[in-house]
């Protein structure tokens, strides 16, 4: 999960320089380019499972969310203080809960309610509506995150039929393509180290998606999900040092709330989960064994 959060983080500042360099449709297609060709020697080698789907539908939906969800986060990374859209980012939990309810019928009880209530008022701390520090691109952060989280219920229904290496192949089969499309009414030629940022994005990308899968696979949500706060110091420290940007207060306290509160619902998730699987196996068991 280090691995994977470091991924991220750097990743986020390769979107920064990119940016910097061709508009931000652009760095969406090679990110996706360079992360399918980073992605395919993994995926193809001899041995493999063939990766086969009879979701291809659920695919191009999932894609074209994910990919619209993707273009408001990197246009947040290449025009807000980096600080603040990596915080916004870590809302989509919140969006996840509602969504789980709303699009898959969970229940929700009331600690993960208040949880979710306390996170948003942490968003709300950082956007700051009706003030005159107030920003209407904060909103572009937070609609990523309202998207990030319809993704994330499209996953769970997807890996409860295909594995976990067919969703991100056939993610980025789609996405390719898909992002192909807006870039194209606005490209510019990358030249010189702007390919070295671009190619970094992809590669960050894709490792960091594999490195999270694995990360989720070996141990648990609650005792992960500290470890991928802290992307958010890092690339605070890392803006301050390379962009002069200064840490707003009111984003660290924002962030304290909204991060305390994931750190809870990931808390409660383990908890019930753990409680789900030792009902099944009490009553699987036969009396005497």
């Amino acid at each position: 999960m280090l691995g994977s959060t470091l991924s991220f983080g750097f990743m986020a500042l390769a979107i920064r320089y990119a940016t910097a360099y061709v508009p931000t449709q652009e760095v969406a297609f090679f990110r996706n380019a360079f992360g399918l060709v980073a992605l395919l020697p993994m995926l193809m080698r001899p041995g493999r499972t063939p990766l086969k789907t009879q979701q291809l539908p659920r695919y191009f939906l999932r894609s074209a969310i994910g990919l619209a969800s993707m273009l408001c986060a990197f246009w947040a990374l290449g025009h807000l203080p980096m600080a603040q859209a990596i915080s916004l980012s870590y809302s989509t939990p919140l969006f996840v809960t509602i969504a789980a309810v709303l699009w898959l019928g969970e229940t929700v009880r009331m600690r993960r309610w208040a949880a979710v209530v306390i996170g948003f008022i942490g968003v709300l701390v950082i956007v700051r509506p009706g003030t005159g520090s107030f920003s209407a691109g904060s909103l572009v952060a937070v609609a990523a995150a309202v998207l990030s989280s319809i993704v994330a219920i499209q996953i769970k229904q997807l890996t409860r039929v295909d594995s976990a290496d067919t969703v991100v192949f056939y993610t980025y089969v789609f996405w390719v393509p898909l992002s192909l499309i807006p870039a194209l009414f606005v490209w510019v030629w990358p030249t010189g180290i702007a390919w070295l940022w671009l190619a970094l994005t992809g590669v960050l990308g894709t490792l960091g998606q594999l490195l999270w899968t694995r990360a989720l696979r070996l141990g648990e949500v609650s005792a992960l999900t500290p470890i991928s706060f802290m992307q958010l110091p890092l690339v605070s420290v890392m803006a301050w040092l390379l962009f002069g940007e200064v840490l707003d207060r009111w984003t660290v306290i924002g962030a304290l709330i909204i991060l305390g509160s994931n750190a809870y619902i990931a808390h409660r998730e383990a908890v019930l989960a753990r409680r789900a699987k030792s009902a099944a196996v009490s009553a699987a068991a036969k009396p005497g064994e």
